[in-house]
């Protein structure tokens, strides 16, 4: 009975997988919990979002086009961006000028639209074109964001993206073992740019909404896939939680994204397929825990039932069983942590 206790089994999978979560945090990818390292070793899909996923905010650039704006609605505008998660907003805020920070009077953020607020005599809105009221060319592709103040239209802030840096080695990497794909709720302005930048035949999917990410996850879903979400938190809330296993790329790791399984700084984009075989590695090593231990399971039961094998000498074998079961996990893992950069 000493012989056959499961105890060294019982800890494989625990110490494996906890000691996965301390090294990816390490490695500033903060996991939620351990599960979602088990669920991250099953994707075969990997669905990414544009905006502020596998673009950056931090080299963006950004003009303005349209009527000049008072002071009064310059402040206005910096003061309601600064309360707003979404990538553009973030990339605005940091190239407007310093501002004084006021107290607005009406704030409120529209998924997948944009921004209303108002100050004074003054309401605003920030966002899409049609949210702000505003009527635009089929054939004007670009990215933007649009102003208008107390209902008319004001002007415009059309963004230059930069793409993540060794974006075109990462896609090529995952493409070997998953199935890619881009959602993105812009036009397809960066269509062209995007194919010669990604694997061939990687699907793009332009103007899609937060509940169209949603609905083409469950459909992927539906067809037996694992999928793997990456977005930038906010807009793609639905679709992060919808995935089986959701991460949010973050400029900013302090910022709380409550619908995702996972968190992943901006500087270690290009880990993320290291990070994803990581978790398939953690996996065996915990198959390899249970082999072991079923192994001189079997050895020390064929010596205990045939009475060569004294109580005492079980005793001791037994909590020797599970230090090495600790150890092997321990080693095995931060062997696999080593080799992450």
């Amino acid at each position: 009975l000493i012989i056959a206790c499961p105890c060294a089994i019982a800890l494989a999978s625990p110490f494996t997988l906890g000691n996965m979560l301390r090294i990816f945090g390490k490695k500033k990818f903060y996991i939620k919990n351990t599960q979602t390292i088990e669920q991250l070793a099953k994707i075969d899909t990997a669905i990414f979002d544009k905006t502020g996923t596998i673009t950056t905010s931090q080299k963006s650039t950004a003009y303005y086009e349209g009527m000049p704006l008072t002071a009064e609605e310059e402040s206005l505008l910096k003061n309601t961006i600064r309360a707003s998660n979404h990538p553009l907003s973030r990339s605005l805020y940091d190239l407007l000028k310093e501002q004084n920070i006021i107290t607005l009077d009406e704030y409120e953020e529209h998924i997948g639209k944009g921004l209303e607020s108002s100050k004074g005599n003054i309401k605003m809105k920030i966002g899409s074109a049609n949210f702000v009221g505003k009527a635009i060319p089929e054939n004007m592709l670009d990215t933007s964001m649009y102003i208008s103040a107390n209902n008319n239209y004001k002007g415009r802030y059309v963004f230059q993206n930069q793409y993540r840096e060794g974006l075109t080695t990462t896609f090529k990497n995952m493409s070997q073992t998953l199935n890619l794909a881009i959602l993105s709720g812009d036009n397809e302005g960066e269509k062209t740019r995007l194919e010669a930048l990604l694997p061939k035949l990687t699907p793009l999917f332009f103007n899609q909404k937060p509940e169209h990410k949603l609905a083409f996850i469950k459909t992927l879903q539906d067809q037996g896939k694992k999928v793997l979400m990456v977005g930038d938190g906010l807009n793609d809330a639905g679709a992060l939680a919808q995935s089986n296993v959701g991460i949010a790329i973050s400029e900013n790791i302090n910022v709380f994204s409550p619908a995702c399984d996972a968190i992943l700084d901006a500087s270690k984009f290009q880990q993320l397929y290291s990070y994803i075989l990581a978790s398939k590695k953690a996996i065996r090593i915990i198959k390899m825990s249970f082999m072991l231990s079923l192994l001189y399971n079997c050895v020390g039961l064929y010596f205990a039932v045939t009475g060569q094998l004294e109580p005492v000498i079980a005793a001791i074998l037994m909590p020797l069983s599970s230090i090495s079961i600790v150890a092997f996990t321990t080693v095995m893992t931060n062997f696999i942590g080593r080799k992450l950069s």
